[in-house]
Protein backbone atom coordinates (compact mmCIF):
# COMPACT_ATOMS: atom_id res chain seq x y z
CA UNK A 1 0.00 0.00 0.00
CA UNK A 2 2.95 2.24 0.89
CA UNK A 3 4.88 2.07 -2.46
CA UNK A 4 1.06 2.77 -4.33
CA UNK A 5 1.42 5.85 -2.75
CA UNK A 6 4.59 6.78 -3.18
CA UNK A 7 3.64 6.18 -6.92
CA UNK A 8 0.38 7.76 -7.12
CA UNK A 9 2.52 10.71 -5.62
CA UNK A 10 5.59 10.57 -7.67
CA UNK A 11 3.18 10.67 -10.69
CA UNK A 12 0.82 13.29 -9.41
CA UNK A 13 4.63 15.91 -9.09
CA UNK A 14 5.56 14.73 -12.69
CA UNK A 15 2.12 14.82 -14.36
CA UNK A 16 0.54 17.69 -11.84
CA UNK A 17 1.45 20.32 -14.87
CA UNK A 18 -0.04 18.66 -17.72
CA UNK A 19 -3.07 17.65 -15.53
CA UNK A 20 -3.87 21.39 -14.44
CA UNK A 21 -6.01 22.10 -17.59
CA UNK A 22 -8.44 24.59 -15.94
CA UNK A 23 -9.10 27.95 -17.79
CA UNK A 24 -10.69 31.09 -16.17
CA UNK A 25 -13.97 30.99 -16.86
CA UNK A 26 -15.96 32.41 -20.05
CA UNK A 27 -18.68 33.54 -21.59
CA UNK A 28 -17.71 33.52 -24.86
CA UNK A 29 -15.18 32.73 -27.30
CA UNK A 30 -14.17 32.21 -30.86
CA UNK A 31 -12.20 29.17 -31.77
CA UNK A 32 -9.80 27.98 -34.60
CA UNK A 33 -9.87 24.39 -34.65
CA UNK A 34 -7.56 22.88 -36.64
CA UNK A 35 -8.18 19.93 -39.76
CA UNK A 36 -6.08 17.61 -41.23
CA UNK A 37 -8.00 16.01 -43.97
CA UNK A 38 -5.16 14.46 -45.25
CA UNK A 39 -1.52 13.95 -44.29
CA UNK A 40 1.35 13.52 -46.47
CA UNK A 41 3.47 10.76 -45.78
CA UNK A 42 6.50 8.20 -47.52
CA UNK A 43 8.77 9.64 -49.72
CA UNK A 44 8.50 12.01 -52.56
CA UNK A 45 8.60 10.55 -55.89
CA UNK A 46 9.67 11.54 -59.39
CA UNK A 47 7.62 14.90 -59.56
CA UNK A 48 8.74 15.99 -55.85
CA UNK A 49 5.64 14.58 -54.31
CA UNK A 50 4.83 12.75 -51.23
CA UNK A 51 2.10 10.12 -51.13
CA UNK A 52 -1.34 11.38 -48.97
CA UNK A 53 -3.02 9.66 -47.12
CA UNK A 54 -7.09 10.84 -46.41
CA UNK A 55 -8.60 11.18 -43.38
CA UNK A 56 -11.89 12.06 -41.90
CA UNK A 57 -12.54 14.70 -39.04
CA UNK A 58 -15.27 14.53 -36.39
CA UNK A 59 -15.58 18.04 -34.71
CA UNK A 60 -16.11 17.35 -31.00
CA UNK A 61 -17.87 19.95 -28.85
CA UNK A 62 -18.13 19.06 -25.19
CA UNK A 63 -19.23 21.18 -23.07
CA UNK A 64 -17.35 20.88 -19.72
CA UNK A 65 -19.38 22.68 -16.91
CA UNK A 66 -21.39 20.49 -14.49
CA UNK A 67 -24.13 23.31 -14.05
CA UNK A 68 -24.37 25.47 -17.16
CA UNK A 69 -25.51 24.95 -20.94
CA UNK A 70 -23.65 26.56 -23.34
CA UNK A 71 -24.79 27.30 -27.37
CA UNK A 72 -22.19 26.79 -30.06
CA UNK A 73 -23.64 29.66 -32.31
CA UNK A 74 -21.33 29.23 -35.42
CA UNK A 75 -18.98 25.83 -36.72
CA UNK A 76 -18.04 27.47 -39.72
CA UNK A 77 -15.41 25.41 -42.76
CA UNK A 78 -12.65 26.69 -44.06
CA UNK A 79 -10.17 25.38 -46.58
CA UNK A 80 -6.15 26.01 -47.08
CA UNK A 81 -6.62 29.47 -48.49
CA UNK A 82 -9.45 30.79 -46.10
CA UNK A 83 -12.19 30.27 -47.97
CA UNK A 84 -15.52 29.57 -46.36
CA UNK A 85 -16.69 26.05 -47.66
CA UNK A 86 -19.89 26.05 -45.48
CA UNK A 87 -21.57 26.72 -42.28
CA UNK A 88 -21.99 23.80 -40.27
CA UNK A 89 -25.18 25.03 -38.38
CA UNK A 90 -28.34 26.21 -39.55
CA UNK A 91 -29.38 27.17 -36.41
CA UNK A 92 -27.34 27.62 -32.87
CA UNK A 93 -26.85 24.14 -30.79
CA UNK A 94 -27.40 24.21 -26.97
CA UNK A 95 -25.23 21.44 -25.06
CA UNK A 96 -26.68 20.72 -21.72
CA UNK A 97 -24.07 20.64 -18.81
CA UNK A 98 -21.77 18.33 -19.08
CA UNK A 99 -23.45 17.61 -22.97
CA UNK A 100 -21.77 17.33 -26.10
CA UNK A 101 -22.30 17.22 -29.67
CA UNK A 102 -20.23 16.15 -32.94
CA UNK A 103 -20.06 17.10 -36.74
CA UNK A 104 -18.11 14.82 -38.93
CA UNK A 105 -16.04 15.79 -42.55
CA UNK A 106 -16.06 12.61 -44.44
CA UNK A 107 -12.44 11.48 -45.50
CA UNK A 108 -13.96 11.61 -49.17
CA UNK A 109 -14.65 15.62 -48.14
CA UNK A 110 -10.57 16.63 -49.81
CA UNK A 111 -12.15 20.63 -50.63
CA UNK A 112 -10.29 21.81 -47.33
CA UNK A 113 -6.70 20.90 -48.04
CA UNK A 114 -4.02 20.11 -45.96
CA UNK A 115 -4.89 23.72 -43.97
CA UNK A 116 -8.74 23.03 -43.46
CA UNK A 117 -9.96 24.50 -40.49
CA UNK A 118 -13.62 25.07 -38.36
CA UNK A 119 -13.62 28.29 -36.56
CA UNK A 120 -16.48 27.64 -33.92
CA UNK A 121 -18.08 30.51 -31.76
CA UNK A 122 -19.27 29.80 -28.65
CA UNK A 123 -21.82 31.64 -25.76
CA UNK A 124 -23.13 31.69 -22.40
CA UNK A 125 -25.21 34.14 -19.83
CA UNK A 126 -22.77 33.28 -17.11
CA UNK A 127 -19.20 32.53 -17.24
CA UNK A 128 -18.66 28.99 -17.23
CA UNK A 129 -15.85 26.53 -17.43
CA UNK A 130 -14.82 26.84 -21.51
CA UNK A 131 -15.86 24.01 -23.85
CA UNK A 132 -13.55 21.11 -25.14
CA UNK A 133 -13.33 21.65 -28.82
CA UNK A 134 -11.21 19.87 -30.61
CA UNK A 135 -11.02 17.45 -33.99
CA UNK A 136 -10.59 13.63 -33.82
CA UNK A 137 -8.56 13.53 -37.06
CA UNK A 138 -8.01 9.00 -38.85
CA UNK A 139 -8.41 6.56 -40.81
CA UNK A 140 -8.96 2.40 -40.35
CA UNK A 141 -8.38 0.43 -42.98
CA UNK A 142 -7.54 -3.18 -42.74
CA UNK A 143 -4.31 -3.64 -40.34
CA UNK A 144 -3.85 -0.07 -41.09
CA UNK A 145 -4.79 3.18 -38.39
CA UNK A 146 -3.95 6.47 -38.32
CA UNK A 147 -5.93 8.75 -35.20
CA UNK A 148 -5.15 11.89 -33.78
CA UNK A 149 -6.82 14.86 -31.96
CA UNK A 150 -5.96 18.91 -32.44
CA UNK A 151 -7.19 20.93 -29.88
CA UNK A 152 -9.39 24.38 -30.71
CA UNK A 153 -7.28 27.25 -29.52
CA UNK A 154 -8.71 30.39 -28.69
CA UNK A 155 -8.59 33.58 -31.31
CA UNK A 156 -10.89 35.91 -29.42
CA UNK A 157 -13.44 36.15 -26.85
CA UNK A 158 -16.95 36.72 -27.73
CA UNK A 159 -18.39 40.28 -26.71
Amino acid sequence: MRSALKAALMAAAILGPQMAWAEPLSSGQTLYVPVYSHISHGNLDGRGKASELLLSSMLSLRNTDPSHAITITAARYYDTDGRLLRDYLAKPLSLPPMGSSELFVEYKDTAGGSGANFVVEWKSDRPVNPPLIETVNAYFFGTQSVAFTSPGRPISPNP
